[in-house]
């Protein structure tokens, strides 16, 4: 029996060890962030789990499977989880058979559909029979409604008010809800990541700050720019073409090539025609700028960008990424 659920769902995870105890089980938990939870809500006094129930997650391979629960993470689809793990045969100590039984209580957040379906489609792929929303009643949600979040107003009667966590939209809700059980509607502040409050007498706005999702790339950590990321997303799109050519670097005349290399653009019967014309075409751009003598790189490279564009999007409706790359003799 496995269940996964939010770590920091404590009920949640109480509920769980309530009934492996009723049951005669032992439970093992799994995940680090539920290791930290379970250890914290322990020592706090808000998770009461007998220390015999115990099992370090080693034990399993020792243990009939009809006598342990496994409490982890994952419920989300996220990778590397172990829930995700297990799903892809790929966990060191839970191997999943026809018969195991694993529960998903969490809701589908959104954004998080695609993995959470890959791991559900890796669950029932071992045979084992799987729970989840909607077609079990195994989650209800943690989050408070409209006539909870009223009656914690109403107990609490703050001077002010600011909404958090959820996106814009139920942040605005919540403050509505404050507005009807009677706060000045001058003391709500919503407010979203970047927005600052600045805590005194009163509450006000202060300067917004930089804030948002932060670029991991590779070992660096920042913003690599829009410039860089717009490319990447192209050449993912619609991959990229170098044209290879040897000018005289006096006249601009063609001395050898052009050689044109494409990666991730078009690879089918008509890729030889399609390139042998952009051959042709390059020639002709060059050929025209060296009747005009120009022999700077920068123009005549786009003179080749501008040429193989248009044709390339002419007779694949995609704009690869070019780059001419002339060496001059």
């Amino acid at each position: 029996m496995v269940v996964a659920c939010f770590a920091s769902h404590v009920h949640r995870v109480q509920q769980v060890v309530n009934a492996a105890v009723a049951a005669g089980r032992s439970v093992a938990f799994l995940g680090r962030s539920m290791h930290q939870s379970v250890a914290a809500a322990r020592a706090l006094g808000f998770l009461d789990v007998p220390e015999e129930s115990i099992v370090p997650i080693e034990a399993l391979e020792e243990m009939p499977a009809s006598d342990v629960v496994v409490c982890c993470t994952g419920s989300q689809g996220e990778r590397l989880s172990a829930l995700a793990l297990m799903a892809a045969h790929e966990h060191r100590w839970v191997s999943l058979q026809p018969g195991d039984t694993v529960i998903l209580s969490s809701s589908v957040i959104p954004g998080n559909e695609t993995a959470i379906h890959r791991t559900l489609d890796g669950l029932y792929r071992t045979g084992a029979d799987v729970h989840h929303v909607p077609i079990a009643p195994v989650h209800v949600s943690g989050h408070a409604a409209a006539e909870e979040l009223k009656f914690m107003l109403n107990l609490v009667r703050p001077r002010w008010f600011v909404p958090v966590h959820g996106e814009l939209r139920h942040l605005a809700h919540h403050a509505r809800l404050a507005r009807d059980v009677g706060i000045d509607p001058e003391r709500i502040l919503v407010v979203e990541d970047g927005d600052t409050i600045e805590i005194g007498e009163t509450l006000r706005r202060g300067e917004r700050e930089q804030a948002g999702m932060t670029f991991v790339d590779g070992l660096g950590i920042g913003d690599v720019g829009h410039a860089v990321l717009r490319d990447r997303r192209k050449l993912a799109g619609d991959g990229i073409v170098v044209v290879v050519v040897t000018i005289d670097a006096r006249s601009g005349a063609v001395l050898a090539g052009p050689d044109v290399i494409n990666r991730g653009f078009i690879v089918d019967d008509a890729a030889d025609a399609i390139l042998e014309e952009a051959r042709e075409r390059t020639v002709k751009a060059l050929e025209g700028s060296a009747a005009d003598q120009v022999t700077d790189q920068s123009v005549l490279q786009q003179s080749i960008r501008r040429a193989l564009g248009k044709y390339f999007f002419e007779i694949t409706q995609r704009k690869p990424v070019i780059v001419p790359v002339i060496m001059e003799v």
